[in-house]
């Protein structure tokens, strides 16, 4: 299996930190940058063109939901947030 490329973004460090450690306990997972908001992602994501992103919906600035939007070329993304009003429900 290939090894997946993963980049955080996300301004609560405490989530990314989370994110990350739960990747560090997949063998094939790397994660090449924690980024605090969409302007440092859009930078490392041209640089390094990871596989997946796991994406904050509510950042300052430009939300996630955003940035994937402006995004022409743009890999998986999972989409994260601390806000209930986010979640899909049954």
């Amino acid at each position: 299996m290939n090894n997946l490329k993963v980049i955080i973004v996300d301004d609560e460090p405490i989530a990314q930190n989370i994110i990350e450690l739960y990747c560090l306990k997949l063998p094939n997972i790397t994660v090449l940058a924690k980024c605090n908001n969409a302007f440092e992602a859009r930078q490392i994501l041209f640089e390094h063109k990871p596989d997946l992103i796991f994406l904050d919906i509510n950042m300052p600035g430009i939300s996630g939901i955003d940035f994937a939007k402006s995004l022409s070329q743009c890999p998986d993304i999972i989409f994260t947030t601390a806000y209930s009003e986010y979640a899909v429900m049954n």
